[in-house]
């Protein structure tokens, strides 16, 4: 593969603000007081085609699923099915407004209902929330449920047992709950069972855990794990960020979990990145089933809101969640049905396993020599000990290739980690490419690498001065610009 393929479009595009002119306004038909009244109005005043031309200039200078695979690991950014924005758009779903009655909105209702129901066969679990609007804050919601289920007991539990390979909303979901967090060593990659049980105790409310792991491994003694927890009075908890591994094979319900957390807009492949939108219902066991949000959607003769559960915990969201993305979610699922959902997880595995045996004989460590499960995790130890070349390295020189990066650094218990996930989307000739990719970087010299990226529409930025000196909005540009 040629690097010389590729070539990110540039353009030196100004902002709309500088493009246009700030038109004076007609203001006599205004009916709002003088006071009021604006002279001008700070938008600027341009043509439609300058406008159509200024944001297909921007979307060339970017990268999205629809340009190409975007293996984020642990992030699940799958092909967006465009029926789906489609009919989210359509003006029975935009139009709908949170205030109007039960009545009105009984179709989607209907949706919200059904899609909880499909969750609980999908998960194994007795019942469903909607509200949570991504998979932290149904982490969040799934802490506060473990609270109020021990203090109805009469039981004061104030630690969250998590392992070292966790994502990392975890810890800090469950410190925003008010939960003291015990990390635990993982073993080859998976729980170190000895380790967990020296830390259970009468203190423990839950134990946060991803089936397959955030390596991509699958914890077989998950059974084991569930029996030690239970023993000890406390919770499992699910976080449902590697779902898309398992659809259709296995449902935590059956593994022991009490509490699940789903990201619908990873594994139900509705857009996100970039801060939303997102969606993160919890489902519950039945005993768990009174704490949730309300309002709950019942259904008698018509769909309908229930505020009659006196041991809910209240609201978890303004309204009801995110409809768009429940409703794309909603699509998928039943686009696919029960065994495409399983097919999907078929494909995914063995994406996963095709590109890792591909890379087993190169530069790269896989470490903790496993088949994987819909992801899986090298290392750039070698290449940085040898060339000095870094994780952060390849990951920039990968976009001179025309492919979007990978995760890096994460988990943390692996060394200049690459996280790779290519989902269920990709051709074999895109998994190829990758790593064709990866194996010439990893044999480049190491100017180049460190350099990169060399042809995307912005070089290599100074991240830290980046971080340290944010710049949030337009304002801000213009402000530097007048000071230079």
């Amino acid at each position: 593969m040629k690097e010389e393929r590729y070539q990110m479009a540039y353009y030196p595009e100004l902002l709309l603000n500088e493009l246009g002119t700030n038109e004076e306004m007609d203001n006599s038909r205004n009916p709002l007081p003088v006071s009021l009244q604006r002279k001008t109005l700070k938008l600027p005043t341009l043509p439609e085609s300058e406008i159509v031309r200024h944001y297909t200039h921007l979307s060339q200078m970017n990268y999205g699923i629809d340009t190409g695979i975007y293996p984020l690991g642990s992030c699940t950014m799958k092909y967006n099915p465009k029926i789906s924005e489609e009919i989210a758009n359509w003006d029975v779903v935009t139009q709908v407004h949170p205030y109007q009655d039960d009545t009105t909105i009984q179709g989607s209702l209907q949706i919200m209902f059904e899609l909880e129901k499909l969750l609980c066969v999908i998960t194994g679990m007795d019942a469903f929330t909607l509200q949570p609007a991504a998979g932290a804050h149904g982490e969040l919601l799934g802490m506060l449920i473990a609270q109020a289920y021990h203090k109805e007991n009469g039981e004061r539990r104030d630690e969250v047992i998590i392992s070292d390979s966790a994502h990392g909303t975890n810890p800090a979901s469950a410190k925003m709950a008010g939960y003291t967090v015990i990390e635990i060593p993982s073993h080859e990659g998976v729980v170190d069972l000895d380790a967990l049980r020296s830390v259970l105790s009468s203190k423990t409310a839950a134990f946060m855990l991803t089936n397959p792991n955030t390596l991509g491994i699958f914890e077989k003694d998950i059974l084991e794990i569930s029996s030690e927890v239970k023993k000890a009075g406390a919770l499992l908890y699910y976080d449902g960020a590697n779902m898309n591994a398992i659809m259709g094979k296995a449902r935590p319900g059956d593994m022991g979990f009490d509490i699940v957390h789903l990201n619908l807009h990873k594994t139900f492949a509705a857009p996100h990145g970039g801060g939303g939108p997102g969606a993160g219902p919890v489902g519950v066991r039945k005993d768990f089933k009174k704490f949730l949000p309300i309002p709950r959607i019942r259904r008698d003769k018509k769909y309908f809101f229930s505020y009659a559960h006196p041991k809910s915990l209240g609201k978890i969201s303004q309204f009801y969640g995110n409809f768009p993305v429940l409703l794309k979610a909603y699509i998928y699922i039943i686009m696919n049905g029960g065994d495409g959902l399983t097919k999907i997880t078929e494909r995914a595995v063995h994406n996963a396993n095709y590109m890792l045996d591909r890379l087993k004989n190169s530069s790269y460590l896989i470490p903790f020599g496993k088949k994987r499960m819909h992801e899986f995790v090298a290392s750039a130890i070698n290449l940085k000990r040898e060339k000095g070349i870094r994780a952060l390295d390849i990951a920039k020189r990968l976009m001179d290739y025309g492919f979007h990066a990978p995760t890096i650094y994460f988990p943390l218990i692996v060394n200049e980690a690459l996280m790779i996930e290519p989902t269920e989307t990709e051709t074999k000739k895109s998994l190829d490419d990758y790593i064709d990719a990866l194996i010439k970087i990893s044999k480049e010299e190491p100017s180049i690498v460190k350099t990169a990226p060399h042809h995307t529409s912005f070089q290599r930025i100074d991240e830290v001065e980046a971080t340290k000196n944010a710049i949030h909005n337009w304002k801000e540009i213009a402000r530097l610009s007048v000071s230079k």
